[in-house]
């Protein structure tokens, strides 16, 4: 639950900023700093991968996890859920700022919500305490609440309420699950959220390549269960 305290505080305080001073920022500034972001969440993506201790595991857990996303049409659901959310709350009670209010809420929350940092992140938090990821993230949601407040207002900083929900009970549920979780599940599991978050970095972030990122979320569940597999044949 610690990385996602970190995570809500630093929605709240880009928020917060943003109201005041993030109209002031010069678009080349976002720009390079979100780069810069995406470089590193890259970087931090290898560097997970790496700790695998058979990459045959990673490869595998990335295809069946693909087939199984695109099956159940991951991305587009995700596609979906926001179109649905806008459309049914744009308008809000006919008033500007209402109207602005629940966009910046809605938008907010499923951005930050929505992507594999966010639940790889409170998995490893749950499991292992291990909330470094989470605090990357923090620093992610916290300029991207900046920017989005200075534009869509203060219904951005009430989007740490869903974060605090979601986020905090995946951990809870990551707390429970660590019992049958042997070592190398996780690190496995982890090497797979790695390769996933690197595709994130170069898809989302740093706009170099257009990925699914979405459809490839089974694969952590998949990763596991393939460790699991092998050990029952020594």
């Amino acid at each position: 639950m610690t990385g996602t305290i970190i995570n809500v505080v630093a929605i709240i305080v880009g928020g917060t900023l943003g109201i005041f001073f993030g109209s002031r920022l010069p678009d080349n500034m976002k720009k390079t700093v979100t780069a810069g972001m995406g470089l590193f969440v890259t970087a931090l993506g290898v560097k997970m991968f790496l700790d695998t201790q058979n990459s045959l595991i990673v490869l595998g857990a990335l295809l069946i996890g693909a087939l199984l996303g695109e099956w159940w049409q991951i991305e587009e659901g995700f596609q979906n859920l926001g179109i649905f959310f806008e459309k049914k709350f744009a308008g809000g009670d006919g008033s500007a700022d209402d109207s602005r209010f629940v966009r910046g809420f809605l938008t907010a929350s499923l951005i930050y919500c929505i992507g594999p940092i966010s639940i790889i992140g409170s998995i490893q938090d749950g499991m292992s305490g291990d909330y470094s990821l989470l605090a990357v993230k923090s620093v992610l949601d916290g300029f991207l609440s900046l920017a989005f407040a200075s534009t869509l207002g203060v219904g951005v900083i009430f989007s740490s309420l869903p974060i605090l929900v979601y986020q905090g009970g995946i951990s809870l549920v990551a707390i429970q699950l660590n019992a049958i979780f042997t070592d190398l599940m996780m690190l496995e599991m982890t090497a797979t959220g790695g390769v996933i978050l690197f595709g994130l970095g170069i898809s989302s972030l740093l706009e170099i390549k257009k990925i699914r990122i979405g459809s490839f979320l089974p694969s952590l569940a998949v990763a596991p269960l393939i460790v699991y597999l092998l050990s029952l044949f020594p």
